[in-house]
């Protein structure tokens, strides 16, 4: 084919797996939070199932993410839900040891990988899509070069939360700073923003610290029942 002769092909797609590279780091804490819940022998099938339709979601974003995020209050509910994804991922853990675990279900995972995807790829497909300068073959070739960077990074996730629980806790502040970004972005409150570059940070930080807090105090409080039961 000619256009795979095209330097401009070959330059393009680079550009695209290093986006993905970089904007990739966020997902696969997602990814990883949500596939420790299960059991051992389903966590690679998660990390795969779940990476596998983040990428398929995001060609299907870089269609129509520049007509969502002209929508007005959009950001807001995204940036809700994923605020509502870190509290849930952070309250979950630690719900009994050893045999006395209780695991999440295959098709919850999934689903919260593909809620919390959604939500923080309207941002990042706009620079793929502008990377790929409206070739759809580039763009399905460097999203689909992508996946198994994702599932390595999640799996390396879920070892290392393994080994150092903390790391649980930064995950779930990390996606409660995306959310306060995210809701920060809407449109409605664009303007305002400009005029206040700081609230984009502050928003960011409320996000992180209010996920850490609220998940924290359901952890607290779900271990006090287990303790009283």
């Amino acid at each position: 084919m000619d256009v795979l002769q095209s330097p401009d092909f070959w330059i393009g797609l680079v550009k695209i797996i290093w986006i993905n590279i970089i904007l990739s780091g966020d997902n696969a804490v997602v990814i990883a939070l949500a596939a420790r819940s299960l059991p051992p022998h389903q966590q690679k099938q998660a990390v795969l199932f779940g990476s596998g339709a983040a990428v398929v979601l995001r060609i299907v974003l870089t269609v129509v993410a520049a007509t969502l995020l002209a929508l007005p209050y959009l950001q807001i509910v995204g940036g809700l839900l994923l605020l509502w994804i870190g509290v849930q991922l952070l309250g979950d853990e630690d719900e009994g040891e050893g045999e006395t675990k209780e695991y999440g279900s295959m098709m919850a995972a999934v689903r919260t990988i593909l809620i919390a995807d959604l939500v923080m790829s309207l941002d990042n497909v706009i620079a793929v899509a502008a990377a790929a300068k409206g070739s759809m073959l580039l763009l399905i070739l460097g999203l689909a070069i992508s996946i198994p960077l994702v599932i390595f990074g999640s799996t390396l996730m879920i070892k290392l939360m393994e080994r150092f629980p903390i790391i649980v806790v930064l995950g779930a502040a990390l996606i409660g700073w995306v959310g306060g970004e995210t809701i920060v972005s809407d449109t409605i409150l664009r303007d305002f923003l400009q005029a206040n570059p700081w609230l984009h940070y502050a928003a960011a930080a409320a996000g992180a610290a209010f996920v850490v807090l609220i998940g924290k105090t359901l952890q607290a409080r779900a271990r006090a029942r287990t303790e009283t039961a």
